[in-house]
C-alpha cells in the first residue's frame, strides 16, 4: 500500500498527495513550496496521489482507478494463499537464491509454478519478499542460513507486486485506457523502473505493469537525489500518515534526508476545522 508520496524542491518541496490536500499543509510549511517543487514519487499506490499533485491525473478519476485496482487486486489474492514477508539481511544476504530455494521448497510439496520474488526494494540490506505463503514460511524457518536479521510477515492478504496479481492488470488497464491522462507539470517517478515519465501512455503502461512489477523505492531515492558533488539537497516534504518513507530515505540517504520533513495532512486539516 502507499503512504502518500515524496517529493523534492528548490529550496521548496513537494508533495506526492493529490493537490487540495497537499497544498494546505504544505502551504503552511511555506507558501513557496509547492510553486517551487521539482519532483515527485509516491509509494506502490501513492504513484497515482504523486501523479494527481503534478497534475497528470485528475483526483475523481484517480480515486476510482485506486478503487478498482484495489478490488482487483484482492480479488487476485483469494485465489492463492500468499504473502509479504518484511526482510532485513546481513551484507552476505542473496534474496534471489534464498528466492529460488524457497520456490524448489514449494515444488518439492506439490505446487506447480510457485511464486517468491523480491517484491519491494526499500534500501540497502532491506527487502520484501512475496509469494506462495509455503515459500515465506520455508524463509522465515531458515531465516539463519539465508543471513536474515529479521523476517516478519506483513499484514497483508496477498502477493502484491509480483506475477500472481496478473488477474489485476487487465481490469486496470481498461480504467487507464478511459481516463484521460495529462503530461506531468513536474517529474515524477516510476516504481518499475526507478525513471521519469515520459508522457500520458507511459504513465499508463507502467501504472498497470506496477501491479506485477517489483517497487524500485530503493533505485529511485538514488534517481531523485542524484547530484554533482558539492550540488545542494532539495527540501523533501512526506505528506499523509506516519514516516515510514522518510525512515528509508535517511538508510538510503542520510545527506538528503537532513532536509526532509513529514506533513501530517490529516491532522492539518483537524486544526484547520
Amino acid at each position: 500500500g502507499g503512504r502518500g508520496g515524496r517529493a523534492g524542491g528548490r529550496g521548496g518541496g513537494a508533495s506526492g498527495l493529490p493537490r487540495g490536500a497537499a497544498e494546505a499543509p504544505l502551504g503552511s510549511v511555506s507558501p513557496q513550496v509547492v510553486e517551487r517543487c521539482v519532483a515527485a514519487a509516491g509509494y506502490s499506490v501513492g504513484e497515482f496521489a504523486a501523479l494527481v499533485f503534478a497534475g497528470a491525473l485528475g483526483f475523481a478519476e484517480a480515486l476510482y482507478a485506486v478503487k478498482v485496482r484495489a478490488e482487483a487486486m484482492q480479488k487476485a489474492s483469494e485465489a492463492v494463499p500468499s504473502g509479504m514477508l518484511s526482510v532485513v539481511g546481513r551484507r552476505e544476504a542473496n534474496y534471489k537464491f534464498a528466492c529460488l530455494e524457497a520456490r524448489k521448497h514449494c515444488e518439492s510439496l506439490g505446487i506447480e509454478n510457485p511464486v517468491c520474488t523480491v517484491s519491494n526494494y526499500l534500501f540497502p540490506d532491506s527487502r520484501v519478499i512475496a509469494g506462495h505463503l509455503q515459500a515465506l514460511e520455508f524463509l522465515q524457518e531458515n531465516a539463519r542460513k539465508y543471513y536474515f536479521k529479521r523476517a516478519k510477515m506483513l499484514p497483508v492478504s496477498g502477493a502484491f507486486h509480483t506475477r500472481l496479481m496478473e488477474p489485476a492488470v487487465e481490469p486496470l488497464a481498461e480504467v487507464l485506457k478511459s481516463i484521460e491522462i495529462q503530461k506531468p507539470l513536474l517529474c515524477v517517478y516510476s516504481n518499475v523502473d526507478g525513471k521519469k515519465y515520459m508522457h500520458s501512455k507511459h504513465i499508463q503502461k507502467l501504472l498497470v505493469k506496477q501491479v506485477v512489477s517489483p517497487v524500485l523505492w530503493e533505485q529511485t531515492m538514488h534517481s531523485v537525489y542524484e547530484r554533482k558533488q558539492g550540488t545542494e539537497f532539495p527540501y523533501t516534504y512526506e505528506v499523509g500518515p506516519g514516516n515510514q518513507l522518510g525512515a528509508i530515505l535517511k538508510q538510503c540517504n542520510l545527506k538528503a534526508w537532513k532536509q526532509y520533513k513529514h506533513v501530517d495532512a490529516l491532522e492539518d486539516e483537524e486544526e484547520a476545522e
